[in-house]
């Protein structure tokens, strides 16, 4: 029988062993109801010089956050304590994988979500009704469809809250009263409506600063949370190694024996911290586009042409597929930012082939194809040569 195969796997289920060994080797004190103490969390999340033995099997403990330490160990004490946590920041910069992480090791699941989107409603933070349950029996506990954040008082687990700012703000305020006296009330249950929340309950959320349709929190619903503001990566060659650590998990997942050229990693991290920053290497200004230029963008355009490669070429990357591909990524919210991809091209990258050589060479050669191009909605940002 053809074993079956996620897409993307849960935090908990990607690093099982991983998971198993802390838990099992872990001698720090725990909060009531985590599955690892805060010490064996951070080791988890930030990884391990040595390797955990269990049972004689040396099991290492890779990093998996690569950003701020200190912002890591403030995110799980504040989960330890009264207050939700919020990670704010830009897109793409790695609050949800964070609050994933958090949540695998803290409460062993990361799948009891609410994803908040501009439909979302009371209903789906709270709890809901099976309608033909309710109708036959009445208002009954059995009748009851538990929201994420339900079965999070209920157990004692984390429930993470992603994008909590695309929520209309009167909804996201339906959240103070539990978030204040972790106490749920449903009235139709009569004596037995009122749901006090388990020791490990609290509440992860996630928020965007630089989007559009995104809802201002109310100053009520912020005081409950402890704020935490995840930066985009400001170093090159960390940027660099996030791009090499995600694709490679992206090829492993789906099966695509195809190495990661560094070169090429390393052009693609240097393109969007310059362009995202405004400034190159040497100095020079630099239009910034109007597209948010994250790590998580970089991975997709660089994950998108390898797949190109490996599926329709010789398993090289093309770098010529690269720059339209990443031409895609650039132009979505405003097709004005061509012009300073173009500028980009003319002078930073121009500069770098003409002073380096090599692969800074062949990527102005790429280059050129922004030239000839006509953007317009629906066109291909990828063309087989």
């Amino acid at each position: 029988m053809e074993q079956e195969v996620q897409i993307k796997p849960p935090v908990e289920v990607r690093y099982r062993k991983e998971l198993e060994a802390l838990q099992a080797s872990d001698t720090g004190k725990k909060p009531i109801n985590w599955k690892l103490s805060p010490r064996a969390v951070r080791t988890f999340i930030l990884g391990s010089r040595e390797p955990l033995v269990v049972n004689g099997e040396e099991i290492p403990v890779r990093k998996k956050y690569l950003g701020n330490d200190a912002l890591v160990e403030r995110c799980i004490i504040t989960l330890a304590g009264n207050r939700g946590l919020m990670l704010v920041g830009e897109p793409g910069t790695a609050k949800t994988m964070l609050s994933e992480l958090l949540s695998a090791a803290i409460s062993g699941t990361s799948t009891n979500t609410i994803q908040g989107t501009a439909g979302t409603t009371e209903d789906m933070i709270k709890y809901s009704w099976n309608y033909a349950l309710l109708l036959a029996k009445g208002p009954v506990r059995e009748a009851l469809v538990p929201s994420p954040l339900y079965v999070g008082m209920e157990q004692g687990i984390l429930t993470r809250f992603e994008e909590i700012t695309r929520t209309p703000a009167e909804i996201q305020d339906s959240l103070i009263s539990v978030m204040s006296d972790k106490v749920l009330n449903v009235p139709e249950l009569g004596e037995e409506g009122l749901l006090f929340a388990k020791a490990g309950f609290n509440v992860i959320g996630t928020a965007n600063t630089r989007d559009k349709g995104v809802n201002e929190m109310s100053s009520a619903l912020k005081r409950r949370f402890n704020f935490e503001t995840v930066l985009p990566v400001r170093d090159v060659a960390l940027e660099k190694q996030i791009i090499i650590n995600e694709v490679k998990e992206l090829a492993l997942e789906n099966q695509i024996s195809m190495p990661v050229d560094e070169d090429v990693a390393e052009i693609l991290a240097a393109t969007y911290h310059e362009l995202r920053e405004g400034i190159s290497s040497m100095g020079h200004r630099i239009d910034k586009p109007a597209a948010v230029m994250s790590t998580a963008e970089a991975v997709s355009v660089y994950y998108q042409t390898m797949m190109t490669a490996y599926y329709y070429g010789d398993s090289r990357m093309d770098l010529g597929c690269l720059v339209q591909t990443m031409m895609g990524a650039v132009l979505k919210e405003n097709r004005d930012d061509l012009e300073k991809l173009r500028s980009y091209f003319q002078t930073v990258v121009r500069d770098k082939g003409g002073r380096e050589g090599g692969i800074w060479d062949s990527y102005f050669e790429a280059g050129k194809y922004l030239k000839s191009t006509f953007w317009t909605a629906g066109s291909p940002c990828c063309i087989l040569r």
